[in-house]
């Protein structure tokens, strides 16, 4: 009876698992590890970077438009129309999910962000003068590329950028402004880029669901801050400290992460 017992047991935890909410389960400073998810067929090609093509139906399977409007004051921003899918930030990581992931944004086949909402700002210092060609592809939470007829889903639009300082470039920058005193806040990460490395080496930082940390950033490079699921950005001036402050009004794990350098800074786990 005992053998039976202790497999009855380990079948029902093994289902209370799956059928629990799906977590991120990587390092900081890793790449995630694939799940087991079953949803549609896992093909042997991948989106060119190393993520291996989900193929689905072509009835109810994803879709993605992405629209690039400039805004009134620094580059473009981005809207990503999609149907049959959702995003969730919540669970990634986890298992793939029927219609539910995330995004990544590329310039030129050069991977910028991953996203986790239906709008972005893109900074135009982050786009050289020219023509060029932004593509967004969606992902289940497991990293696997979502694919219909073998082909990642997937929306582009052409994008034009003027040289700095001139009408049309959208490249009017401010510098950073603490949004409130840094006194307020409940934890403070500091933060130093230099060379392509990280100082300190990018780790996870807990926090209670509504509590304040500010994050110090000085990077030798001009870049953009990118705090994933809150959708909260921050230029980095070359050489200068800049300080975002950001209340932990949701619960999950948060990346923050470069979009130019596209470095992983640290993680946010909110409970």
């Amino acid at each position: 009876m005992a053998p039976l017992a202790l497999a009855l047991l380990l079948a029902g935890g093994a289902a209370t698992g799956c059928g629990g909410r799906a977590t991120t389960h990587h390092k900081p400073g890793t790449s995630h590890e694939q799940a087991s998810g079953r949803v549609g067929t896992l093909l042997a090609a991948d989106d060119g970077a190393g993520h291996r093509l989900r193929e689905v139906p072509p009835e109810g399977a994803p879709e993605v438009v992405l629209t690039a409007r400039p805004d009134s004051e620094d580059g473009w921003n981005l809207q990503l129309a999609v149907q049959n899918f959702r995003f969730t930030p919540d669970s990634t990581g986890g298992a793939a999910l029927p219609g539910a992931g995330h995004a990544h944004l590329e310039l030129d086949g050069r991977k910028l962000a991953r996203l986790y909402g239906p709008w972005f700002h893109l900074p135009a210092a982050q786009v050289p003068e020219g023509d060029h060609t932004l593509t967004v592809r969606l992902y289940a939470d497991d990293h696997t590329a979502w694919a219909v007829s073998g082909k990642p889903v997937e929306g582009k639009s052409a994008l034009t950028a003027a040289a700095p300082g001139r009408s049309g470039g959208h490249g009017h920058t401010e510098p950073p402004k603490e949004q409130e005193p840094e006194q307020q806040a409940d934890k403070t990460l500091t933060i130093t880029v230099r060379d392509g490395k990280v100082n300190p080496a990018p780790a996870r930082t807990e926090l209670r669901r509504g509590e304040r940390v500010a994050l110090r950033v000085t990077s030798d490079r001009v870049d953009t801050l990118h705090v994933h699921g809150y959708d909260k950005e921050l230029t980095l001036p070359a050489g200068q400290e800049a300080t975002l402050i950001l209340t932990a009004d949701r619960t999950g794990l948060f990346e923050i992460e470069t979009h130019a350098s596209g470095l992983v800074l640290s993680q946010l786990l909110v409970r």
